[in-house]
């Protein structure tokens, strides 16, 4: 049985992001898709001793109504630095911060710094994490495969090319799946409840579970995650 998971790039994503890519065999990043705003596409939290905070990735929308995410580039080339230096304000005597997550924000950041397209950045920041977290499934850029018909054709046609058997997909997508086209390919649909994730206590002294990756990490072990 091969799963597929097909998903647009967010920006530094939650836990359930990654725990729906390590289910699958290949996860395909949906980013010929439509940018839509203040969404999590170029921005995520992390929660400071005063609670979240919102990191986000300047980006220039202005008069370009209709855009991909992968046509969508970067305003600011500043904002790896002061995402950086967020974070360490933030999350500096976090547990796990300085062992496991400064090192490789360093790097991380650096590389992000060189690239102009959001998708570009989100696509590389996700793969650096996976690896992190040990998770090896497969990645692939929807603009290199194959996008037939209506909505749910589209995604279709990309399992298609993958060989899938299985397609995951997050429960948001019930309202707009036509499963019956999935079904006629021969792929079964199944739909991703995300379970409790381990909690921890966060910056504030509390505990939100949608919060950006890189909390976690700065607080639980990469092993821990899940």
């Amino acid at each position: 049985m091969t799963t597929v998971v097909v998903l647009q790039s967010n920006y530094v994503p939650w836990r359930g992001y990654f725990d729906l890519i390590r289910r699958a065999d290949d996860f395909v990043f949906y980013d010929t898709v439509q940018f839509t705003k203040n969404d999590w596409r170029n921005r995520n939290r992390i929660v400071t001793q005063t609670g979240p905070v919102w990191l986000t990735v300047p980006v220039a929308t202005s008069g370009q109504f209709g855009q991909t995410i992968e046509t969508v580039s970067v305003s600011d080339p500043r904002w790896p630095s002061r995402h950086l230096k967020t974070l360490q304000s933030a999350l500096g005597s976090a547990p796990c911060f300085r062992s496991q997550l400064k090192p490789r924000l360093d790097d991380w950041f650096a590389a992000a710094a060189e690239m102009h397209r959001l998708s570009a950045i989100n696509q590389y920041l996700v793969a650096q994490l996976m690896q992190l977290l040990g998770i090896a499934t497969r990645l692939h850029d929807a603009a290199d495969l194959p996008q037939k018909g209506d909505r749910t054709g589209r995604l279709v046609s990309i399992c298609q090319s993958l060989g899938a058997t299985r397609y995951l997909s997050g429960p948001s997508a019930r309202s707009y799946l036509d499963e019956t086209q999935f079904l006629a390919a021969g792929i079964a649909v199944e739909w991703m409840a995300y379970p409790a994730y381990p909690a921890y206590r966060q910056m504030d002294g509390g505990y939100e579970a949608g919060i950006s990756i890189l909390d976690c990490l700065a607080h639980l072990p990469h092993d821990k995650v899940f």
